[in-house]
């Protein structure tokens, strides 16, 4: 076969056109080849199904499950609220809240619209001009003013409380009595004071029924509360004289009235100077259930105390929100502002039975901070030597202090209680390797806590003596002197070199202890280590309770800690110990 391929190409080296055309030939034969392979391709794809209903017929939802977003716009000019559900019908967090959606539908279709629109069917307008990167979203529209997009979770009390919001973003404070329970709630409250005696529409109540709604806009969790007073005798209760004013309540700072000479009077302006100048005592978290920075940005601000309560929007009373409420305003009271203040609370008030008399006095008297009480409790305590041929041994002296950040009344420390000691001596062996010196003529001295609290905390002080030397030490009482340690003025101990948790199988309060010494009011104020105060829907985000120690097998979903991670631990509070007021 070899020579007779030789005279061929000898014959294609004479003439190269022969060569191009045969190469020009398979190029040809290649590129039919292609355009036959992908027209059979083209054959096998299948188009897309046309979409089916996702809610059923007999729903009060509107389905508009072709994307019909032109359609869903013409149906809310005849409509004051509409809700609008953008759903993908292969989305299982859609159809997770498609019953929940239809359970709110059935309650306010009288009053409010429910359109949803499958905004995944590429052929639908929903589609072409609609960019959600998550379904599904919710959008509210109060007549011309939105959307107002709703973020919380896709429960349906929590999704009708939003709604019911943004149907009357102003509550209507008629009397002296609702104006004391406006104010007294733990959110806060923004009241707006007009005359509609004058006009049937006095001048600015548009633009403050508009900043209702733009904080609602801003603030998904709808923090702050807008109320409108009319009568100028129930105006005259908080400063406000002329119609058109808006005062803007705080519990543990100088309430604000809005500076009309320094800024204009719009909407826009009265939400963000609410925003910017509201108090939070307490705060909400809901976490998505996505992949989120929530929790980690709010724990990175301070130690926060973290309470799981089971709550239900919707209902009118919450008596145990109430307790937590009290506590968190004894906490922030702080008597720089409280003389400003009119005295318009129900919460919180000396005829309480969730505080003794003496720790709820407003103008409580800063007059006098302990450094430190006598040790009431000392035991000596023997570590094991550090090596058996060791004639060396390293004693401690553990003693227990009780401190009192403010002096309301004469406090009776007891001399010395049993549980208090056992307690400072388990605190004491989870770290007993810091306190092994081989040789050490001196005394050292470190303070750790017993739980998070600036009231109580212990000392132990350290040094190494021989053998023969123990039995003098039992016999002696004055071979350690606890040193004088005083509190700075942030509440910190100044040689402070331990911080561990300690969680006790009792009661965390002294059995002979009243409840009264533990002053909490105003503490925020008297160290830099404030607590943050978040509350928890137990119904929704029992899990995280569960990680951070509560048991899975209770029945009552209650449970409190306090999370330090610049200390890198928490504190459980007994889950056996009722959660009210005292307790916290």
């Amino acid at each position: 076969a070899a020579p007779r391929l030789r005279p061929r190409a000898a014959l294609m080296a004479r003439r190269p056109e022969l060569l191009c055309g045969a190469a020009i030939l398979l190029g040809c034969a290649f590129l039919v080849a292609l355009k036959v392979t992908c027209s059979r391709a083209k054959d096998v794809t299948m188009p897309a199904k046309l979409p089916v209903n996702f809610f059923s017929t007999r729903s009060p939802v509107i389905d508009l499950f072709r994307g019909q977003l032109d359609y869903a716009d013409q149906l809310r000019q005849d409509s004051e609220i509409v809700l609008y559900f953008f759903y993908a019908p292969w989305c299982g967090q859609s159809i997770a809240a498609r019953e929940e959606i239809e359970h709110v539908a059935s309650r306010l279709s009288d009053q409010v619209l429910f359109v949803a629109v499958n905004c995944w069917w590429n052929q639908g307008k929903c589609r072409k001009q609609k960019h959600f990167f998550y379904f599904p979203v919710i959008h509210l529209y109060h007549r011309s003013f939105g959307p107002i997009e709703y973020k919380g979770p896709m429960s349906a009390v929590y999704i009708e409380k939003f709604v019911r919001r943004v149907m009357t973003p102003l509550l209507y404070i008629s009397s002296r009595s609702k104006l004391l329970d406006f104010l007294s709630n733990y959110e806060p409250g923004v009241v707006g004071f007009f005359e509609f005696n004058a006009s049937p529409q006095p001048p600015g109540y548009l633009t403050f029924f508009t900043s209702a709604l733009h904080s609602l806009k801003k603030d998904y969790l709808g923090t702050i509360r807008f109320g409108v007073v009319t009568d100028k005798r129930v105006a005259e209760e908080i400063s406000l004289v002329h119609s058109g004013s808006v005062y803007l309540h705080r519990h543990a700072n100088t309430s604000l009235i809005y500076p009309k000479d320094i800024m204009n009077f719009t909407a826009e302006n009265i939400c963000k100077w609410a925003l910017e100048n509201r108090e939070m005592l307490i705060r909400w978290l809901r976490p998505h259930g996505g992949k989120s920075l929530l929790l980690n940005n709010e724990l990175k601000k301070g130690p926060a105390l973290l309470i799981f309560i089971p709550y239900n929007p919707l209902e009118e009373i919450h008596p145990l929100l109430d307790e937590i409420t009290k506590v968190a305003l004894e906490y922030h009271k702080c008597n720089k502002s409280q003389a400003a203040e009119p005295d318009l609370q129900h919460v919180g008030d000396s005829d309480s039975p969730a505080f003794d008399s003496s720790v709820t006095d407003a103008h409580a008297k800063f007059s006098e901070t302990f450094p430190i009480a006598k040790s009431p409790c000392c035991n000596t305590v023997v570590l094991p030597q550090w090596h058996s041929i060791s004639r060396t041994h390293n004693v401690c002296e553990l003693c227990v202090n009780q401190t009192l950040g403010v002096k309301p009344n004469k406090v009776h420390v007891p001399h010395c209680n049993f549980l208090e000691i056992e307690a400072a001596l388990d605190s004491f062996y989870l770290q007993e390797h810091t306190f092994f010196q081989v040789i050490s003529n001196t005394i050292e001295c470190s303070n750790f806590l017993s739980f998070y609290s600036p009231f109580s905390y212990y000392t132990a002080c350290c040094r190494t003596v021989n053998r023969h030397f123990l039995s003098f030490i039992s016999s002696e009482k004055t071979i350690f002197q606890t040193p004088k340690v005083a509190f700075s003025s942030h509440g910190k101990k100044d040689n402070t070199q331990f911080s561990i948790p300690h969680i006790e199988d009792r009661n965390c309060f002294i059995p002979d202890l009243n409840i009264s010494s533990t002053n909490i009011t105003g503490l925020s104020c008297r160290t830099n280590k404030t607590l943050n105060l978040y509350l928890l829907d137990s119904n929704l985000f029992w899990i995280y309770a569960e990680r951070l120690g509560a048991s899975r097998s209770t029945h009552l979903k209650e449970f409190a800690a306090i999370v330090d991670l610049k200390e890198e631990v928490h504190y459980v509070l007994d889950q056996n110990q009722s959660l009210v007021g005292p307790t916290l």
